[in-house]
Formats: structure tokens, C-alpha cells, sequence
């Protein structure tokens, strides 16, 4: 028995391992075909640090503790039970085999047996889960509420059963070696129990139980790598071993998630020069047009996907009925790159290209493919295009995929490539976009006013507002410049937070002054809807200007202009000291320059705070409008239960603040829901697109009257102006903006 089972064993080892290295090879062979990307391999000592802490750390996976815990115990077995395994080839020839040295070391038996049972249980933990979440019993069509809905359920299902499999093989080989051995408790702290149940049985039949188990064992291992070898889509299976690299050659060697900046147009992995644009080969492309076209990192990105869904469940677009699922996005992406790697790989070697192979180059990277909102992954699946335009305008770039991804694949950036090619190589999209482009070139401004109305804020406030080139000749003259924004300087409803940070400002001290008619779009609208090339006209005369006016240290009211200004613009050589107004003025108050004082009557208000993307998960500023509104005497503050991370969009960004919301329900809409059903009497905000968003979805519910008509939508500086007014001996009149 002892023979056959040996060679049973070592025949399924070596066809498991070398269809396992082919599969390796192929994968490196198709991210090879990607194009260039030099930015990842900087500061390897922090990066090696970065992977060990999100590994060991499960930091990235920490937002569902329970789910992190049963992982983190599943991802240690496969490390510390890869030892069992070799004992397991050892035990087919002596069924008494052990390792040298460690194997009858007590602590590594302990180990062992502590490990083998919480991997049981975690994986008990997370197959109860996955039936718990499954879409069957989830709200939505289909179930598409659940994180769960549209993997590929055979391979999860494998993987747990093999998962099983192992471990009961563990727990069952100690088990027969304890009975074998007549082992003491001092080694088999976890499996004497069990042992004790053999323990009238022959030498000889325990040794054939142990030499079968081995060989149980040994199958259920190399049936998997059989198996994963020959799925190379089986994310499930394969972020085992891809989530390393792609963890170590993440953007930012730190840690930080991969959002903020977006990446420039690279070909061939030099970032294009705008400037001299007519000097590019025809056979560039600007942006994503072709799988290809991807950089290597990206299709490794594709390939690294678990299928987890959180990056799905936290999509607004997907929440509110919209064909984007970032999560079958990447799927589709790989399967994908996958089908075309063949194709790809005989062409640049001359070989003979299959039907299948060719079939999959010459389906269109972006095209119809026949969505249908009763029939979801209908995007994904038809045999028109791998993705619909539909997905990708679908997009509002909040970063909630990148925030939540265990493995930090990049989503964004890889919708804003597609997007670029869309844009600049194919002049292919939405209708709406059009007018906003028109207005960005031709006025500055996403709504096409006259730049000379850029003041008109400013009429009525009780002192005057300093303006560069006119009042001060240089920004050096003064603490700050205040960078007032597109909206706070042409939307009606802005322009109230733009004056109540004006007022602060001065009330604290605090010289300032604004560019006034000079000052343009920072270009975030046009980059986000893929047009770079009018983002970096935009850009570079922005640069330009504030180089001229000596700027150093800007405060900004706008999110999206607070991104842009401090992590797009030094890609353009502006690198400046960017500060929100929430972050300013918390900081005021705090030095006592800015006293906000309770209500005369004593009344306080409730108040639910709206995190920006473009600050929050972008940025990471949480705290400051937090303490800010804490500050507030007779303030409530009631947390929406999806807030800082997990907070949930409002529906502006990506340009999507321009674009109609023709599929689904509205994002704004969805937001408000949740923000009304606090109880609280204020939506406070930070940013003016969430205002503009926010207060329109909040309308539309007073209107249905869903929601109570005292419910307002305010600036947390309106609220501490209001707070500040209070305490002065005579509170000055503002005219109405």
C-alpha cells in the first residue's frame, strides 16, 4: 500500500507543480505585455514594511473585524501548515516520520494543532457568511445588494471544501499519531482527545490509516494547484499568492491608498509632454483603448482580484442601480486580458493565432454590450463590447472601491484610462460633457460665466477683500491666498460659504487675499471625465499665475480644488501648503481667535456631518470638521451609519456632477435618505458640489415630503459664523450673497 500510495502521490506532485510553474509563467508572460510603469519599485525597505504590516496586520481588512479574524487564521494556515504537508510525504514511506528537529518540538506541535483548529473555525466562520450574505436572500434584482452577487460561486465553493479538506486531514494524521505513538498530552494538546478513540486499534491498521490520510491529503493539495493551474481566473484562489506583489508595488511605498492624484498619460511609460503633443507616433494612444494598453501593474491589478464584493457593496453607483460594479469591472478586465494574452503573445512571436484568441483582440475594449437593468451582468457577459459605456460614465471616482480593497487594486485610475481614450482618441461621450468641456476652454468655468463675476461674492461684506495685482502686488503681503473656486464663485449657494469663510477669516485676523478675475477652473471636472489634455491647459496657467503671485500657502473651500492643488498640481511643478477651511478654522478656534458661542435661547440644533470623497477618502480629513462642529455649544452631532471611510457619495464627482442620472435612482437622493433618517435638524457639509447635491436630493424629498421641511443643508462655516455673530456686541448685518 505503502508504495502505490507513494507513487499515487509523487505522480499527482509533479503534474500539480509543473501545470502550477506553466500557469506562473503565463502570468508573467501577460503583465509583461502591459506597458511600462517605472514608480513601483522606489523605496523597496518600506514597501517590504508596508506588505508585512497589511499582511500580518490584516489592515486593509480590518473595516469587517469578524470576516478579518477568520481570514487572518485561514491566510496563516497555508504557511504553517505547508509543514504537515511535508510530513504527509514523509509519513507515505513511515508512517512514524517526522521532522527533523522541529517535528517533535512541543511548540511547534502546539502550533500546529492551535492553528489547524482556528483555520476550522475561520473558514466555518466564513462559509457561514457567505450563505448568510448570498444573494438569494438579499434585496435588489437578483440579489445584487449582497457583496456577494456576481463571482464565480463553483470556485469559491472549491476553495472552502479544500480548505476543509486539509484541515481535517491535519487534525486527523495528529490524531492517528498520538494512537501510533502513544504520544503524551504535552504534544498533542489538541488531538489527544480525538487520538484516545484509536486507541484499541492494531499497529497495522493504524499505519495504513496514516499512510491513506497522508495520501488524502497530498490529492486534496495537488488537485488544487491542478485546478487554480488551470483557471487562471480564479481569483478566488489565485490572490493567495498575486496580493503579495501587488501589495509591495502598490502607488504610495507607505501604505497610503492609491488615490488622491490621478496618474498622467503615459506611453510607454514616460509621462506625455502636452506641450509637444504632434511629435507623438501615430501608434500612441492616449489613455486605454486596448487591454494593452493597460500598464503591467494594471493587469496584475485584474488577476489579483478576490471577488470579496466590498469594493461593490460601497459603490453609490451600484447602490443605486447603475451597471458599474467595480468588482465585475476587474473581472471583466481579466477575463479579458486572459482570453487576448494568447493572441498577443503568437503575434510577437509569429506563431499561428487560434480562432478564440483572435476573437477576443478584436472585440472592442468599450461597446455596447446590450445592459439590462433586469438582467445586470448582462454588461459584462454579451459578445459586444467587455465593458459598457454605460459602466464607465457610471463612475463618480469617490474612491470607495480603492478604500475598501483588500489587495489595493486601482480602480479609479484605470476607469479615468479608459476614459481618456474615450475622450481624446475617440470623441466618444456623454452629450453633456460637451457643454462642460466648451465652458472649461472657452471660460474657465464649468457654467461658462464671465470671469469678471468672480467677485461679485464679495459685494456687501463689511470690509474689503484684499485682491492680488490691486490691492497687494504679491501674496508674500499676506498669510494666506483664498483660493474661492468655480462654485464658490458662481453658484448662489456657495457663495454663502465662500462669504462666511471671508467673514471668519477677518473676524480671526487672518490676512488673505484672492486672485479675484484671475484665477481660473483647477481642471479637476475635465481630468476626472478623461479630457487631460484640457486638464493640463487648465493646470499649467493656474500654475503659472499662482507661481507669479508668489502663492505658498492656499485655503480652499472646495474638496475637489483642495485635491487638485495639493497633489495634482506638483505633477505640473506648483507645490504648495494646502489647507481646507475646515482644517483652518478648527485650528482658530482652537487658538481662541474664533469664540463661538451658544444660543441666547439656549436651544441646541442636531446635526449630521457629510464626508467629501475628495476630502475624506481622498485625503483622509476626518477629524477637523468633526471638532469644528464639536465646537459648536448646543451642537448634537448624530453620525450617518456610512460616514468617514464608508462614507457614501453624493453623486458629484467624476464630472457626474454635469452628466444627468438617466439609469437607476439618484445617488443624491440615496444619501439624503440616510442623513434624514438621523433625526437631525442640519446636513452639514464641506464641500460645494456635496452642497449643491445634497440640497437638491434634500428638496426633491421635502417636496414628496419624505422628509421634514426644517431640515437644512449647511456649510459648517455658515454654522460657526452663526456661532461666532452671536458673541459679538453688535452683530453686524450680512447681505444676502
Amino acid at each position: 500500500m505503502q508504495v502505490a500510495a507513494a507513487v499515487i502521490a509523487l505522480v499527482a506532485t509533479a503534474v500539480g507543480i509543473a501545470l502550477f510553474a506553466r500557469t506562473v509563467a503565463g502570468f508573467v508572460a501577460t503583465f509583461s505585455m502591459g506597458q511600462p510603469d517605472r514608480s513601483r519599485t522606489d523605496a523597496p525597505v518600506t514597501r517590504s514594511v508596508t506588505l508585512v504590516r497589511e499582511f500580518l496586520g490584516h489592515t486593509r481588512m480590518a473595516r469587517l473585524p469578524v470576516v478579518a479574524a477568520a481570514h487572518w487564521f485561514v491566510m496563516v494556515s497555508f504557511g504553517v501548515l505547508f509543514f504537515s504537508l511535508a510530513t504527509a510525504y514523509g509519513q507515505l514511506f513511515d508512517p512514524r516520520f517526522a521532522l527533523p528537529l522541529i517535528g517533535h518540538f512541543a511548540p511547534f506541535e502546539w502550533l500546529t494543532e492551535a492553528i489547524a483548529w482556528l483555520s476550522f473555525a475561520g473558514i466555518a466562520a466564513l462559509i457561514v457568511i457567505r450563505q448568510r450574505d448570498h444573494p438569494r436572500s438579499a434585496a435588489g434584482t437578483g440579489g445584487r445588494r449582497s457583496r456577494f452577487y456576481g463571482p464565480t460561486w463553483w470556485a469559491a465553493y472549491y476553495v472552502e471544501a479544500t480548505i476543509v479538506g486539509v484541515v481535517v486531514c491535519v487534525l486527523s494524521l495528529r490524531a492517528l499519531e498520538y494512537a501510533l505513538t502513544g504520544g503524551s498530552a504535552l504534544h498533542f494538546p489538541l488531538t489527544s482527545f480525538i487520538g484516545a478513540a484509536f486507541a484499541g486499534a492494531s499497529q497495522g491498521s493504524l499505519e495504513n490509516a496514516v499512510v491513506a490520510v497522508a495520501l488524502v491529503k497530498i490529492l486534496i493539495s495537488m488537485a488544487w494547484f491542478v485546478t487554480v493551474a488551470l483557471q487562471p481566473t480564479m481569483g478566488v484562489a489565485w490572490h493567495r499568492f498575486l496580493a503579495f506583489p501587488n501589495i509591495w508595488l502598490k502607488r504610495h511605498a507607505g501604505g497610503r491608498t492609491s488615490l488622491g492624484a490621478l496618474q498622467p498619460i503615459s506611453i510607454k511609460g514616460a509621462p506625455v509632454d502636452f506641450e509637444n503633443i504632434d511629435e507623438l507616433d501615430e501608434d500612441d494612444a492616449l489613455g486605454v483603448g486596448k487591454v494593452a494598453d493597460f500598464t503591467w501593474k494594471g493587469l496584475l491589478d485584474f488577476s489579483t482580484c478576490t471577488e470579496c464584493g466590498r469594493c461593490q457593496s460601497q459603490c453609490p453607483a451600484w447602490n443605486t442601480d447603475k451597471p458599474l460594479s467595480p468588482k465585475m469591472l476587474v473581472m471583466a478586465l481579466r477575463d479579458h486580458a486572459n482570453a487576448q494574452a494568447p493572441y498577443l503573445a503568437a503575434v510577437s512571436g509569429q506563431a499561428v493565432v487560434s480562432d478564440e484568441a483572435r476573437a477576443a483582440h478584436e472585440r472592442p475594449l468599450i461597446g455596447a454590450t446590450g445592459y439590462d437593468v433586469e438582467r445586470p451582468l448582462g454588461a459584462y457577459g454579451s459578445e459586444l463590447g467587455v465593458i459598457d459605456p454605460d459602466v464607465l460614465w457610471s463612475c463618480t471616482t469617490c474612491g470607495a472601491c480603492v478604500e475598501q480593497c483588500p489587495v489595493d487594486i486601482e480602480h479609479v485610475d484605470h476607469i479615468v484610462d479608459m476614459r481618456r481614450y474615450q475622450v481624446l482618441m475617440e470623441s466618444s461621450f456623454p452629450s453633456e460633457l460637451g457643454g462642460l468641456f466648451k465652458n472649461l476652454e472657452n471660460a474657465q468655468n464649468p457654467w461658462g460665466m464671465n470671469s469678471r463675476a468672480r467677485l461679485d461674492w464679495a459685494k456687501g461684506l463689511p470690509f474689503d477683500v484684499k485682491q492680488v495685482g490691486q490691492d497687494v502686488e504679491s501674496l508674500a503681503e499676506v498669510e494666506y491666498l483664498f483660493w474661492v473656486g468655480c462654485a464658490g464663485a458662481f453658484e448662489d449657494r456657495a457663495k454663502k460659504t465662500t462669504r462666511a469663510v471671508a467673514e471668519l477669516l477677518h473676524t480671526a485676523g487672518v490676512e488673505f487675499a484672492v486672485l479675484g478675475d484671475g484665477e481660473a477652473c483647477t481642471g479637476d471636472p475635465a481630468r476626472r471625465a478623461g479630457n487631460e489634455f484640457l486638464f493640463q491647459m487648465l493646470a499649467q496657467a493656474n500654475v503659472e499665475t499662482l507661481t507669479e503671485a508668489g502663492a505658498t500657502k492656499i485655503v480652499v473651500t472646495c474638496a475637489h480644488c483642495f485635491n487638485t492643488l495639493s497633489n495634482e498640481y506638483p505633477q505640473l511643478g506648483g507645490s504648495y501648503e494646502v489647507v481646507h477651511h475646515t482644517q483652518l478654522l478648527n485650528t482658530l478656534v482652537r487658538d481662541k481667535r474664533l469664540v463661538p458661542v451658544a444660543p441666547v435661547e439656549g436651544s441646541g440644533r442636531s446635526v449630521t456631518y457629510h464626508d467629501p470623497c475628495y476630502l475624506g477618502r481622498h485625503n483622509g480629513v476626518y477629524a477637523p470638521p468633526r471638532e469644528l462642529i464639536g465646537s459648536l455649544p448646543g451642537v448634537e452631532l448624530r453620525e450617518m451609519p456610512r460616514n468617514s471611510e464608508r462614507s457614501f457619495c453624493c453623486g458629484a464627482g467624476g464630472a457626474r456632477m454635469w452628466m444627468e442620472e438617466k439609469i437607476g435612482t439618484r445617488i443624491n437622493g440615496n444619501r439624503v435618505a440616510e442623513a434624514v433618517a438621523t433625526g437631525a435638524d442640519v446636513i452639514a457639509i464641506g464641500c460645494p458640489f456635496c452642497r449643491v447635491m445634497l440640497s437638491d436630493g434634500l428638496a426633491a424629498q421635502q417636496g414628496e415630503g419624505a422628509a421634514r421641511p426644517e431640515v437644512e443643508v449647511v456649510d459648517v462655516a455658515q454654522m460657526l459664523l452663526a456661532a461666532v455673530n452671536r458673541g459679538r456686541p453688535e452683530p453686524e448685518p450680512v447681505t444676502a450673497g
